[in-house]
């Protein structure tokens, strides 16, 4: 018997400079996020995968199903744009700081009376969920259940890929080098037989956070503010000024009057008209 040979994947044609700037306007329209010509390699080398799972040969013809939006394209195309680059209790400053500076005082002040016993927290680029479980680690430590203490985490992101393996909560062992064992005692669980070798958020912490799909760039974000802590870091830097002015803008409305904004280390706010002050390592209050 003679087998049938198997069937390849239909090369595609090159991306041409006429396709590239037509992604370009439409990434940046659907996120904010502008890809300067250095970045065609990037685009080619994320999107060729879709081209070959929907058996497509050209840019264009791939273009064509995300402009319709088939089947939910669109969305699938801009998870695989997204760059998702995370891990636990990143920046290690800025965690150090509100350990030092501020969550004692918020502790005292609700100890008093002084404020209420509620920390509401968003995570404005949760990616795969490495900060909201960072910080619902952190609180429920500073802010114990039992001592009436509620704690509120919104975990989002644009990307929807993300945002799954985010709700799941299971990551590889490996990703836990520097998070404190007090926390790994406390609040994960590690795998057995099936799940050797992953670790998995209790429900003591998995509880606090609720995720989902945000766009930064929109005029309007479907959140219900105050927060007290808001993060968005290494996110400013995809945007141009002026979206990154705006973003600014409405993060701030969303911060409670003691509220906090962390960006990146890498993220300043110059160039960007805002109502902010600096008070930490690149956290920023009210003015």
């Amino acid at each position: 018997m003679v087998s049938k040979p198997e069937l390849q994947p239909q090369p595609h044609r090159p991306l041409s400079d006429r396709e590239f700037t037509l992604f370009q306007r439409l990434i940046h329209r659907e996120t904010g996020i502008f890809l300067p010509e250095a970045k065609k390699a990037l685009l080619v080398a994320r999107l060729s995968r879709r081209l070959r799972a929907l058996g497509l040969t050209s840019f264009g013809a791939y273009f064509d199903v995300v402009e319709q939006d088939r089947d939910g394209e669109k969305t699938v195309m801009l998870d695989h744009i997204c760059t998702n680059e995370t891990r636990f209790f990143r920046e290690p400053r800025q965690f150090e700081f509100l350990e030092a500076d501020i969550l004692p005082a918020w502790k005292m002040r609700g100890e008093a009376g002084l404020m209420p016993k509620r920390i509401r927290v968003w995570s404005a680029a949760c990616s795969t969920g490495e900060e909201p479980y960072s910080l619902a680690m952190l609180l429920r430590t500073h802010f114990p259940a039992e001592s009436g203490w509620s704690i509120e985490i919104l975990a989002s992101d644009l990307s929807t890929k993300v945002l799954a393996a985010a709700r799941d909560g299971v990551f590889p062992m490996q990703r836990f080098s520097e998070v404190p064992p007090p926390y790994l005692r406390a609040y994960m669980l590690r795998g057995i037989r099936a799940e050797e070798g992953k670790i998995r958020a209790q429900d003591n912490i998995r509880s606090l956070i609720e995720f989902r799909r945000v766009n930064l760039i929109d005029a309007q974000y479907p959140v219900e503010g105050p927060f007290d802590l808001s993060f968005c870091r290494n996110v400013l830097i995809y945007f141009n000024r002026e979206t990154k002015a705006e973003v600014v803008g409405r993060l701030t409305g969303h911060l409670s009057p003691h509220g906090l904004l962390f960006l990146g280390h890498s993220e300043t706010l110059h160039g960007a008209a805002h109502a902010l002050k600096h008070v930490g390592p690149t956290a920023y209050a009210r003015s």
